[in-house]
């Protein structure tokens, strides 16, 4: 970089600074251009097909997706170990589709007819050098590969794939957990990354369907009475909260090895934290929102000593969603000495000039009494109520609810009857919502190139930064892991925010 202090101008690498105007000079890098709408997808292949994710949660989806009519047409394909029949795979489309037509009258019971008539199932070993790359040759591309598998076998499959296996645009789906620590997440990335470009990648978290991102983003952007309040100047803690009232649900296997800090704070919960935290992105466009999510999780940690900033616990026998349940650790399946929490809560600190001095609080828990899906913006108190005033002054509290997606303010007014009293008021709103429900919008996402709803790489390995240690401490049992009783709120002393 040189400059020139001739004729009254200072020039700095195509740019001219002259008597406080600044124009650009010839040599000036051009603006750069909008990028080309992706190719749409044109089959769909899942992976897994014959599991519970593919029946439970992913064909209803993709049926509700293709019975709304925002997709174009597509090829399904199924495939996985199992050996199942062509008729299997067809019955269980079939009832799915049923389904969605009833929800979405009209012609997309045509769209899912002609789908449902082109669909197939394969039998292969995904892990098998060859295998998949072979089914891949006899599919029409653009191709949506859908991991609907174990992550250790979803990253098998990858590694046995080269970039030359895959047709141009084939786009790779994977499901949470990506990876089990910051190296693994490092070394699934790495794979990903040799097979198709980062924007081709989407690491699936259902919990950020499209309508609660922008849900929140809407909030907190488009009204002035929010935006210039949302810093540690004016709110006391933040609060995202995820109590089910469900227990192990038949999935033993997994949550044994992974609990409620793996499974629902590392991914989904820090992401909604970022989302509630980052400052204004410049568009809704995938590389603003996905920049400003990633700039805010670089700044978070767990302070230490994580004795103090976390908390964990698992259920014992109770009752809870009215249905006795035995203790966590008799389970068919459970290792009782690794110790699994089914209660987690850490503390993190968002480290930058908003948050700073801030607790963000992330809580899941299962077999709760009751179930609670919400984040809490708690606002400090008023400096100072005039005497006079009588009745409980309690905080201000903004409620930002998840499935279904509400808005709730808590208020303090006067009255009624004694205009001195002050009383507590909730105003309350539902926010938008979408017919498709979160996993028929990331699917949308998906199909057309979109990956504004996906988990970047680097946010992946990020959200593994920041649990890690506390992993580690839990593993040392430098924590203390409690107990309480199925149904319960929780141990005691857990109590968070009025609801």
């Amino acid at each position: 970089m040189g400059n020139n202090r001739a004729g009254g101008a200072v020039h700095f690498a195509g740019t001219r600074w002259h008597a406080g105007i600044v124009t650009r000079t010839q040599n000036a890098p051009l603006p750069i251009p909008t990028p080309e709408k992706p190719t749409a997808i044109r089959t769909l292949l899942i992976l897994g097909a014959s599991g519970d994710l593919t029946g439970r949660l992913l064909l209803p989806g993709v049926a509700r997706l293709i019975a709304s009519g925002r997709t174009s047409a597509i090829t399904l394909v199924g495939a996985g170990s199992d050996d199942w029949t062509a008729e299997q795979w067809r019955d269980r489309v079939s009832h799915t589709f049923d389904d969605a037509a009833a929800s979405f009258p009209g012609e997309g019971k045509d769209a899912l007819s002609d789908v449902l008539a082109g669909t197939s199932y394969e039998k292969v070993d995904v892990t098998a050098p060859g295998e998949l790359a072979k089914l891949l040759a006899t599919l029409e591309g653009p191709i949506a590969i859908y991991f609907a598998l174990p992550p250790a076998v979803s990253q098998k499959a990858c590694e046995v794939l080269s970039a030359a296996d895959l047709p141009a645009g084939t786009r790779l789906v994977l499901e949470k957990p990506f990876g089990s620590d910051v190296a693994s997440a490092r070394s699934l990335n790495t794979t990903l990354a040799g097979l198709v470009p980062e924007d081709h990648i989407h690491r699936v978290d259902h919990f950020l369907g499209k309508s609660t991102v922008l849900n929140i983003l809407g909030l907190r952007f488009a009204n002035r009475l929010l935006e210039p309040l949302w810093n540690g100047d004016n709110i006391a803690k933040v609060e995202i909260i995820f109590d089910e009232e469900l227990a192990l649900e038949n999935r033993a296997r997994y949550y044994d090895t992974a609990g409620a800090l793996r499974d629902m704070i590392q991914s989904h919960l820090l992401q909604v934290m970022a989302v509630i935290a980052m400052d204004v992105p410049a568009t809704l466009m995938e590389r603003d929102v996905r920049d400003g999510i990633a700039t805010v999780l670089r700044a978070s940690s767990v302070p230490e000593p994580y004795g103090k900033s976390t908390r964990r616990a698992r259920y014992t026998a109770g009752t809870a969603g009215g249905r006795d349940l035995t203790n966590y650790v008799d389970e068919q399946g459970i290792d009782a000495a690794r110790g699994t929490e089914t209660l987690a809560e850490i503390d993190v600190r968002v480290n930058n000039w908003r948050w700073a001095g801030v607790p963000f609080i992330l809580r899941s828990g299962k077999a709760l009494g009751r179930k609670r899906k919400e984040a809490v913006i708690t606002y400090k108190p008023v400096p100072h109520l005039p005497t006079g005033f009588h009745g409980v002054d309690t905080p201000t509290r903004l409620h930002i609810g998840f499935g279904p997606d509400t808005l709730r303010l808590d208020l303090d007014v006067n009255g009624p009857g004694d205009l001195f009293t002050l009383n507590r008021v909730n105003l309350l709103t539902e926010l938008a919502s979408d017919a498709l429900l979160p996993y028929g919008e990331v699917l949308d996402g998906v199909l057309s190139g979109d990956p504004l709803l996906s988990v970047r790489g680097d946010t992946a390995e990020e959200c593994w930064r920041i649990v890690e240690p506390v992993l580690q401490a839990w593993q040392a049992d430098t924590v203390p892991l409690q107990e309480y009783q199925a149904g319960s709120a929780g141990p005691s002393g857990w109590d968070s925010s009025e609801s």
